[in-house]
């Protein structure tokens, strides 16, 4: 299991294990975590899993991709260094201690 730090808008904290080979938004969704929507489930249709990734951990994820940049677009307050579509980011051992904020809302 990998530890993910998601903390809300409003500063909540949560810790939790996510197996890896699943999603930061899999995670999310699994454990009941407010402030990931993930409306399309997973297919980067959406911008609804949108969240800000510590700055710690940029070179330790995947780079974005067309699609997933494609997607930010709509995302609300989207930065362009930190933003990231969870349902993009895969659950790895590396990735253990993860750090990931939600924006104000998702649209």
């Amino acid at each position: 299991m990998v530890k993910i730090t998601y903390i809300e808008f409003d500063g909540t904290e949560h810790v939790v294990d996510v197996a890896a080979g699943l999603t930061v938004m899999e995670g999310a969704r699994d454990n009941g975590i407010n402030g990931i929507e993930a409306d399309c489930g997973g297919a980067c249709a959406c911008s609804t899993c949108h969240v800000y990734v510590d700055k710690a951990w940029l070179d330790k994820i995947p780079a974005k991709d067309a699609m997933e940049e494609d997607m930010l677009d709509f995302a609300y307050e989207p930065d362009p260094e930190t933003s990231r579509l969870t349902c993009q980011i895969k659950v790895e051992a590396q990735l253990d201690g993860l750090v990931v904020r939600m924006p104000e809302r998702q649209i």
